[in-house]
């Protein structure tokens, strides 16, 4: 039976290689278009989980993963040996950068060399992870002809990047367009077919490379606009003007101005990460990239100017920093989410500890975060005495489930990144605001 017909009569087996944030409620949304799934992770603690029918991430519904489990329809196993009697596969692993922050591409390269012994004829490999343009062509692509297997004919290969918004209530991995390049025209038609089994709309662009760079535009948008932002919002502070109130007048423009919002720092694996990826391929071609570098400047500086901000406050108590209790509010990396990738929290927070703070934190979606080596466990509920003890109180994320106006009420101190409070009160001190 050919790779065509075994997608339409849903008889291949599919295989997801990382089954973090992107690759497990990718592999539901295959289990949900009548697929068999495989699982492939090396995290043993993930395997096990999902073998017993545990869901760990929070945007897929517990019952969907264990009622799969249960039918065997979706297994997880971290033996690769698993893809040669696999049709087609989508690797979603991490590609974060290093210190450096050059890509790291270790774990594709650790997934191809362990995947390429068990490749065959009519298999198509999907790769997800975000990375530079050229990644699919210069780095997959060889190690997988190096069996012999031509492209196009005896095995397909495509990129497809991710475009998970954790927290979205609204665009899930079925309604969210899913952009494709193939290697060659007929991997294009191959990976089509097998993604228009889940997504609503497939958009098929030219080449894997362009592919890539459509992932990496996006987020650099993103980045540069959210710089932008971060600017104004320190250029208001001087200025003694609402930069919340401009940036919501400015909105009212039905042209020619899209709203963005300024904050403590940039989170999560994508906005503040795939930037430095396009930057670094751009060098190598002998181009300085100078938005890229200059937005990821003043947004990797906003974490030390809201510290700034909390020495601010507490320097008009007669207060320093080194041994006041500071209570910490929300550390997940934007709303509603329990993921602190890259939190500007965590940064905020160890700015803070190396300065001599005493730290505390609440978050309804994270009780442990590690810092400088240590680990701090958070506040299980927000009462009035952690917040009267706090010499200073710093919002830091707006979950929606957060008594904001409690706060508000019962603390000595708030430094609002998040434009959280409306009113202004002598005891809080907003991100935005300057006073004349």
């Amino acid at each position: 039976m050919n790779f065509k017909t075994k997608i339409e009569n849903r008889e291949a087996q599919i295989g997801v290689i990382g089954l973090g944030y992107v690759g497990l409620p990718l592999a539901m949304e295959f289990v949900r278009a009548g697929f068999h799934v495989t699982g492939i992770d090396v995290d043993q603690e993930k395997v096990k989980k999902l073998n017993r029918g545990e869901n760990y991430i929070q945007d897929v519904e517990d019952v969907s993963v264990a009622n799969a489990v249960a039918i065997n329809q979706l297994s997880a196993t971290s033996d690769f040996s698993v893809i040669q009697n696999l049709d087609a596969i989508s690797i979603c692993v991490p590609t974060p950068l290093n210190k450096q922050k050059n890509p790291d591409i270790s774990h594709i390269n650790s997934v191809m060399k362990n995947m390429k012994d068990f490749i065959h004829h009519n298999m198509l490999i999907v790769l997800e992870s975000t990375s530079y343009p050229g990644t699919t062509r210069e780095l997959v692509l060889p190690k997988l002809e190096s069996k012999g297997l031509r492209v196009g004919h005896e095995f397909y290969l495509c990129f497809s990047p991710e475009r998970v918004d954790p927290g979205n209530k609204k665009y899930k991995t079925a309604n969210t367009p899913k952009v494709l390049g193939g290697i060659t025209p007929n991997c294009g038609v191959m990976g089509e077919l097998l993604y228009k089994t889940i997504v609503d709309e497939v958009v098929m662009v030219s080449s894997p490379e362009s592919a890539e760079m459509v992932k990496l535009l996006e987020n650099t948008f993103r980045a540069v606009n959210i710089g932008l932002a971060n600017e104004v919002a320190i250029m208001c502070e001087k200025l003694g003007v609402d930069v919340w109130e401009v940036i919501d007048a400015a909105a009212t423009k039905p042209f020619g101005f899209m709203k963005f919002t300024p904050g403590p720092g940039l989170g999560g694996h994508c906005i503040p990460i795939d930037p430095h990826y396009l930057s670094w391929k751009l060098k190598a071609l002998d181009y300085n990239a100078r938005f890229i570098q200059l937005a990821g400047e003043i947004n990797t500086a906003m974490p030390l100017h809201v510290v700034g901000l909390v020495q601010q406050g507490l320097n008009q108590q007669r207060k320093s920093i080194w041994g006041s209790q500071i209570l910490v509010i929300g550390v997940a990396y934007k709303k509603n989410v329990d993921d602190v990738r890259e939190s500007p929290a965590l940064d905020v927070m160890k700015l803070l500890e190396n300065d001599g703070a005493e730290l505390s934190f609440y978050d309804p979606y994270v009780s442990f975060v590690k810092l400088n080596g240590n680990g701090i466990n958070g506040n299980k509920s927000l009462t009035k005495e952690n917040l009267k003890n706090s010499d200073a109180v710093i919002i830091m994320t707006d979950h929606d489930q957060i008594d904001f106006q409690f706060i508000e009420e019962n603390s000595d101190l708030i430094i609002d990144s998040r434009n959280v409070i409306k009113k202004n009160q002598p005891h809080v001190i907003k991100l935005g605001v300057g006073k004349n």
